[in-house]
């Protein structure tokens, strides 16, 4: 399994899209414009993100050293 972290950051607002990413947002637990989240890196997470892609800031972060 992968030792990268993924940080997701809220940037964009959802007004005028789809309920359904809005749903994935808040199943992020993204709630507030400019909000951060951490998870691992895994396929579910990164589906999740390609569906929200133009909504969110994605880093990949080192597990070790928490550095971009």
């Amino acid at each position: 399994m992968s030792s990268k972290r993924l940080r997701i950051t809220y940037v964009k607002s959802v007004i005028g899209f789809s309920e359904k990413q809005r749903a994935t947002l808040r199943s992020l637990g993204l709630r507030r414009l400019g909000q951060s989240v951490e998870y691992p890196d895994s396929p579910t997470v990164r589906g999740m993100i390609q569906k929200i892609q133009h909504l969110v800031r994605v880093d990949e972060l080192d597990e070790r050293t928490d550095r971009v």
